[in-house]
């Protein structure tokens, strides 16, 4: 089994990448015609469509990287750069155009059920979260490994079903200031995580890279 240090690193990189905090003024945006039971039951379908999306990256990330003869490294550095993306936009506490458009913006305010498009997919599950997930899953194929995976999924699934379920009191006690800070600081981490799968990815495409950092 890996360290643990692996799968803690997975749980930070998924807790900066989804960001349910820095997701609650938009989730407010997007549900502010719905009544209390109406917003319970849209934060409950989109926990279990971000679980679901996450798990299927897990097990099946790695068939679809053979299926597109696409090597590892190369889907490192390529994850890499497009966290690295999402990290300067959150620096900046921005909603990265990775994860939403102004366009798909404007999409998800016209529609009535919002719960898997956009809010599970892709602003909280989107093409980040199932990268890293996949570049993670890649590292072994063992029964322990993928249970430390599950454990940290069902965490990131129990954080983000605890914030929705929070948003009122949020509103009301925390200013956009304060989830803007939040946001810079997973911003900054997310930032340090991207850069590593970078470097990783260049030294599996480059030994000589590999070689020269010993």
């Amino acid at each position: 089994m890996h360290e643990y240090t692996e799968y803690t690193k997975l749980l930070i990189a998924l807790l900066a990448i989804v960001n349910p905090l820095g997701a609650v003024p938009i989730f407010v945006a997007l549900t502010s015609g719905a009544n209390e039971v109406e917003r319970k039951k849209i934060a409950r379908i989109v926990v279990i469509a971000v679980l679901i999306i996450l798990f299927t990256a897990m097990i099946f990330g790695d068939w679809l990287l053979n299926f597109f003869g696409i090597t590892i490294n190369s889907f490192s550095v390529g994850g890499g750069v497009l966290l690295l993306l999402m990290a300067i936009a959150m620096l900046h506490a921005n909603v990265s155009l990775v994860r939403q458009t102004p366009a798909e913006a404007r999409e998800g305010e016209a529609k009535e059920d919002v719960a898997v498009v956009p809010l599970a997919m892709p602003l909280l599950a989107g093409p980040g979260a199932i990268g890293t997930v996949i570049l993670h899953a890649h590292h072994s194929s063992g029964f322990a490994h993928y249970t430390g995976m599950t454990v940290d999924i069902l965490l990131i699934g129990l954080l983000l079903w605890i914030v929705l379920q929070l948003v009122p009191w949020i509103s009301r006690h925390v200013s956009q200031t304060g989830i803007n800070i939040f946001t810079r600081i997973m911003g900054l981490i997310l930032a340090a995580i991207a850069v590593e799968f970078i470097a990783t990815g260049l030294k599996g495409m480059f030994p000589v890279l590999a070689a020269a950092a010993k």
